[in-house]
């Protein structure tokens, strides 16, 4: 039989010469499974590793109302490019979170623990506006889904959870990530793998390098570039001294990028004077302030006015509550990452008297506003999670996935962590509806500098002001 085969095939040769050959010659091995994978033009050495489908345990992604459903099998990248791919040519290098349906990224962040809110809220926004890139098609057909970690905002923990993402969940890249300190975890870890790391929720310099990281992508401001901007407006709309100005800030690299901003600031203000800056400390994911209340009491020399706080929302509301009596005409201020709503609600427990007053730096449009972005943003959140409320944390994890979304647009239905790399670097003047475009270059790997100022009202409303 296989005799009358060969000889079948060799008289087509005869006729047809040296490219029929090429086609057929894989279907001439005796081994059933290279002969199945010849089919594809493109396909794996016979030698390639065998590979296995994720399973639906592995797979969670949001459903409406915000709880974990299944996703469907994630394949391999192998074994995903073995399928007929209708999105365009097959390749062997189908890249892991990517399938013929789907687009799965990770987020690293605190769902548990004092910081919860600010995983919470990130994941939410985030889940927002990629439901609606799916109820409008997706991605060039694929869906977007988001893989959650909990790390607890603690830095001991995120290698597990980084880890969780990439070799059992497997998504293409990250998107979000909350935290300063999480992050000099995560990142290293991300660059070691060249995963995609984009819009976590921190202004720190560790993910601004000049030249910037290749597969970092910032969405927001600085924490630079916030403290900056409230130091100038202390200084020149306020009518302070920097001597009147201390610093109130976690005892960790969150703290200390913040502290680095105002003492820059300063400094620049100052014309090169370099006298101390008044920090006032506290450990991460605890409310226990009374060494920096008590050091706050202790300046005599020039009282202090305002305090710059780079804090978490509870942290900040103990500090508040224990120095308002003491210093009734003190100036608040804190920078995005504080959580502002969930600062309001824990000063609004205290009193009005607490509350009013209070600045905090934003790096997204007001959330009390009605841009079409806002208004935008808030009909998603009420349409995929009713009865959540509108937040600034969750806004700006909306931006960020917009802002990848419209990347992934961009990039094409052939998708892989350089090209897409390629694509942000240039992605310019991109409106989503901001007040200002979001551009990225080679040499620029954060998308937008501006940063809003608002203050609270005896109502625990946000108010915009001006801070220049």
């Amino acid at each position: 039989m296989l005799v009358g085969v060969f000889a079948g095939v060799v008289a087509l040769l005869v006729v047809f010469g040296k490219p029929l050959l090429e086609n057929v010659r894989p279907l001439l091995s005796a081994d059933p499974q290279t002969a199945q994978v010849a089919k594809s033009p493109d396909r794996p050495a016979s030698n390639a590793p065998a590979t296995r489908a994720l399973t639906p345990a592995t797979a969670m992604t949001a459903v409406p109302g915000g709880a974990p459903a299944a996703a469907p099998p994630l394949q391999a990248p192998q074994q995903a490019s073995l399928s007929p791919n209708p999105l365009g040519k097959e390749s062997n290098n189908t890249f892991r979170g990517v399938s013929q349906t789907e687009i799965r990224f990770g987020i690293s962040a605190p769902f548990t623990g004092p910081a919860k809110e600010l995983g919470q809220h990130m994941k939410l926004g985030i889940e927002a506006a990629f439901n609606v890139a799916n109820a409008n098609g997706g991605v060039f057909g694929r869906q977007l889904r988001l893989v959650a970690a909990d790390d607890g905002y603690e830095p001991a923990r995120t290698a597990l959870a980084m880890k969780q993402l990439y070799d059992k969940d497997q998504v293409f890249g990250l998107i979000g990530n909350v935290g300063t300190p999480t992050a000099a975890v995560a990142l290293p870890y991300a660059l070691d793998r060249k995963m995609l790391f984009f819009g976590a929720f921190t202004g720190a310099g560790l993910l601004r390098n000049d030249p910037p990281d290749r597969y970092v992508f910032n969405y927001r401001a600085s924490y630079a570039e916030e403290t900056a901007a409230v130091v100038n407006y202390l200084v020149k709309v306020r009518r302070l001294v920097p001597e009147q100005i201390a610093v109130f800030a976690q005892q960790d690299a969150y703290g200390d990028a913040g502290f680095a901003g105002v003492e820059k600031a300063i400094r620049a203000l100052r014309g090169g004077n370099d006298s101390p800056i008044l920090r006032l400390n506290y450990q991460r994911n605890t409310v226990d302030v009374d060494d920096a209340v008590a050091q706050l009491r202790q300046r005599r020399r020039i009282p202090i006015r305002a305090v710059i706080m780079v804090p978490t929302y509870r942290a900040a509301a103990k500090f508040i509550e224990k120095t308002r009596d003491l210093y009734p005409d003190m100036i608040y201020t804190s920078v995005s990452f504080v959580g502002s709503t969930a600062l309001a609600d824990e000063l609004m427990l205290l009193g009005s008297r607490y509350a009013n007053g209070v600045i905090v730096t934003q790096v997204v449009p007001a959330v009390e506003g009605h841009s079409s972005l806002v208004l935008d943003y808030k009909s998603a959140l009420a349409k995929y999670f009713p009865g959540e409320a509108p937040d600034y944390v969750s806004l700006e994890g909306y931006v960020d996935a917009m802002v990848l979304t419209a990347a992934l647009q961009r990039n094409g239905p052939q998708l892989d962590t350089e090209k897409l790399v390629g694509t942000f670097e240039n992605l310019r003047d991109l409106d989503i509806g901001l007040g200002t475009p979001v551009t990225f270059s080679r040499s620029e790997h954060q998308g937008v500098h501006k940063v809003w100022g608002t203050q609270l009202d005896a109502n625990g409303h946000y108010q915009p002001i001006d801070l220049q």
